[in-house]
């Protein structure tokens, strides 16, 4: 697939997302036993800085792959310009544009039903009821889980809900798609018509897509830019080929 041309050159660029010097920290306790817990408590909060001062904008229409080894704060990154994480210090700037984040493990309420979890996630998205009603039978068509649409999500294979979350991002259309490493999840089949579906809805001129992925091939032949991060910072952003082409050379790859 040809990642997205733009043939308008004489217009000026519309910026989709805006991030500045975001923050984000994560606070926990230090182990240690109860009573030393009880008298000396202020002392023993760790805050690990898991994102330390990201500033990066993308235009709208476009695909942007961030990139950098586990730990390196990609996927707090994709919660964080989603809404689920706020910043402790910067700004995250979305420009008045709906957003949907494509993500194992979040987003559903595992006691509802798949049935259920269409309808609270797509209102999440900012959908209303109707709007979903004229949806739900592409949704369940699409997932393609059989009657386990109106069993718990609890009950649900790692494949099953990778399957129900995708199929409520694709079909719920929004602006702006994050997309933390679920492509590669579910049976062969399943993988063909998620991609082949990705490929579809990131065509589109005005859609601007996220993705964070371990696949570099896939991230090369999607994405418009870039952006590798290491340990909450920037590295570098730019061309795909060339980003991706020093992150194997950093990584000890052969390129």
């Amino acid at each position: 697939m040809k990642k997205k041309e733009n043939t308008k050159t004489t217009s000026k660029k519309k910026i989709a997302v805006t991030v500045k010097n975001l923050h984000i920290y994560y606070k926990g306790l230090k182990k240690t036993s109860i009573k030393e817990s009880f008298m000396k408590f202020r002392d023993k909060v760790e805050i690990h800085k898991a994102l330390k001062g990201i500033s990066f904008e993308i235009e709208e229409g476009k695909i942007l792959g961030i990139i950098g080894q586990n730990g390196a704060g990609k996927s707090t990154l994709l919660r964080a310009v989603a809404g689920i994480f706020s910043p402790d210090k910067g700004s995250i700037n979305l420009h008045g544009n709906s957003i949907s984040l494509l993500s194992i493990g979040v987003g559903f309420n595992k006691k509802l039903t798949g049935r259920e979890n269409i309808y609270l996630s797509g209102m999440l998205l900012g959908f209303s009821e109707k709007q979903i009603s004229e949806k739900e039978k592409e949704i369940v068509e699409f997932a393609d889980i059989g009657k386990f649409i109106d069993k718990p999500v609890k009950t649900y294979s790692s494949g099953m809900y990778s399957k129900l979350a995708f199929a409520i991002t694709a079909i719920l259309e929004t602006d702006i798609m994050l997309i933390d490493e679920v492509l590669s999840v579910g049976d062969v089949k399943f993988k063909t018509k998620s991609y082949n579906k990705m490929k579809e809805l990131i065509s589109s001129d005005k859609r601007t897509v996220i993705i964070v992925s371990h696949s570099l091939a896939t991230v090369q032949e999607l994405c418009d830019e870039v952006l590798w991060i290491n340990e909450g910072v920037v590295v570098d952003k730019g061309n795909p080929k060339e980003i991706i082409s020093k992150y194997k050379a950093e990584m000890g790859e052969v390129v």
